[in-house]
């Protein structure tokens, strides 16, 4: 396959169309404008495939809603503020058991924030987001390359099991070009069948799809279907990456673009004989918590590294509960931090701490 230099938004753009994404609607928000960008002038291109920039927030996520119902592979994204105002139609959406992809390229802080990369909404994906106590899968690529395959796994989580799904950027991975190589496009006609969609009841019965239950006992049974279907994804859904984890005392954990920083700064302390490594999650829900927890066996200290002011913090500490000691270090505003910031970070908790005597 021909590798391509292609910008982080744009990439997650054609892997959408080639996972057989028909299906588009957005509303103009920076640092993530180059996607719908991209998707306006390739779906115009594209037979059977419709782009809409929306009038708001509130109505794109509405329209994707009902391309879903229609059996529509769809997607929107937006950054932060704009993901807010689609919470409703998000939680709607896990209620009706509707298949979709949200792309969110973060801002900087709560209100409008700035561009500047940051993951200041960690909380707001990984936590659901909106009412209902839903949860969707949250996937949290690190490179051009993830953003290709798990752009494209999106569409697949979501058709399997039926929910929403957030793939979480910032603003540096949707600007920074790196080359990348696709795979062949999927035939959206090839696609399994949605039995469930809604497309017309000439020749069946009809059909509804509805998260209105009246009846508190159809509520519940509803619910536990829900809360049956997370516990799935939990089991089946993991994944994260190991790096020189094998021997270390002293594991770095940090997600996306904060994660590429840590690998450097990791390397960088290798060579000065400290023997630290990275645990980096993919999927942020469900969070890899049994696999981080096994290294408390040999790790007792962990140095969580984000972009923010400390949100995955809970879930490492969920993870490694009284096993291994939690530090952090993080930069919330936008401040991208550098390997050396952090391999500085490193190398005074292993003298701290004496932790390779």
């Amino acid at each position: 396959m021909t590798k391509q230099l292609m910008r982080g938004s744009h990439v997650i753009g054609e892997a959408a169309t080639r996972a057989g994404c028909r299906f588009y609607a957005g509303y103009p928000i920076t640092p993530q404008n180059e996607l719908p960008e991209y998707m306006s002038e390739r779906f115009a291109k594209l037979e059977g495939a419709t782009f809409i920039q929306a009038e708001s927030e509130l109505a794109a996520i509405n329209m994707v809603m009902g391309a879903s119902m229609a059996g529509v592979r769809a997607m929107t994204s937006s950054s932060s503020p704009g993901i807010s105002l689609k919470q409703e139609g998000i939680s709607y959406m896990a209620g009706m058991e509707l298949p979709a992809v949200v792309v969110n390229i973060m801002r900087g802080g709560p209100g409008l924030g700035n561009i500047a990369p940051t993951q200041q909404d960690y909380f707001q994906a990984t936590r659901g987001g909106g009412h209902g106590g839903y949860r969707t899968i949250v996937l949290a690529p690190y490179s051009g390359q993830e953003l290709v395959t798990l752009t494209m796994k999106a569409f697949d989580l979501a058709d399997v099991y039926r929910t929403p799904v957030i793939l979480l950027g910032d603003g540096l991975m949707g600007q920074m070009m790196e080359p990348v190589t696709f795979p062949d496009p999927i035939d959206p006609d090839t696609l399994p069948q949605k039995d469930w969609r809604l497309d017309g009841a000439r020749d069946r019965d009809s059909r509804l799809i509805a998260s209105l239950h009246l009846d508190p006992a159809q509520m519940e049974q509803h619910n536990w279907k829900l809360a049956r279907k997370y516990a799935a994804i939990c089991e089946r859904e993991t994944k994260r990456e190991s790096y020189l984890l094998d021997d270390a005392v002293l594991a770095v954990v940090a997600f996306g673009t904060a994660a590429r920083i840590a690998k450097g700064a990791v390397n960088r302390v290798r060579k000065a004989g400290l023997r630290a490594g990275l645990f980096r999650p993919i999927t942020l829900w469900p969070f890899p918590e049994k696999e981080l927890r096994a290294l408390t066996r040999t790790i007792k200290h962990v140095l969580v590294f984000e972009m923010n002011f400390g949100q995955m913090v809970e879930d490492v500490r969920i993870s490694v509960g009284e096993q291994a000691t939690v530090h952090f270090h993080g930069r919330p505003g936008g401040i991208i931090s550098t390997p050396h910031e952090i391999a500085d970070a490193i190398t005074k908790l292993f003298y701290r701490y004496k932790l390779d005597n």
